[in-house]
């Protein structure tokens, strides 16, 4: 059976930056669901939710959840924040071994979101937004994931560590 590591949580959490690390420190391959969206329609998240609706992304983020629990070798996956919201997508993740959820504060995910452009929806009120969508999805990331690591205060090294110290690989 091929290795994997699901990195679960909403935007801004570190999934990408914690995946491409613990891939690094792996010496495995890393997919991104946001970079495999890109590739597959040469456009941003940001641009297929302002422009086709959440609804379009998430089906554009489901294909590249299934895409990239297929990959034939050991991988760490940063699955898509929304992901989850598809129960045929939590019932995907159930089956695997190593689902970690990195959690935030809601704070710590405002401070991090509303810095950057590329986050669809998050311009008026970042806070709020973040809030909303949490209230929803921390139920769905806790019903999935294997374990939990609280990001708030710690660095992307201080992650993989601890990750590395569940899965035993």
């Amino acid at each position: 059976m091929t290795d994997r590591i699901l990195l679960i949580g909403m935007m801004g959490v570190g999934k990408s930056t914690v995946g491409r690390a613990l891939a690094s420190r792996l010496g495995w391959i890393y997919l991104d669901s946001d970079e495999q969206v890109l590739v597959a329609t040469g456009r941003s998240v940001k641009e297929i939710s302002l422009e086709d609706g959440p609804e379009t992304l998430h089906a554009f983020e489901d294909e590249a959840l299934v895409t990239a629990l297929q990959s034939p070798t050991s991988v760490v996956i940063a699955v898509a924040g929304g992901a989850l919201l598809a129960e045929s997508n939590r019932a995907l993740l159930k089956g695997e071994q190593h689902v970690v959820w990195l959690r935030a504060s809601i704070d710590t995910l405002a401070e991090r979101i509303g810095t950057k452009g590329d986050r669809p929806h998050f311009d008026d009120d970042p806070l709020a937004t973040i809030a909303g969508l949490y209230e929803v999805r921390r139920p769905l990331y806790a019903e999935v994931a294997n374990f939990t690591v609280d990001v708030d205060e710690c660095r992307p090294e201080e992650i993989v560590e601890r990750i590395l110290g569940e899965v035993h690989l």
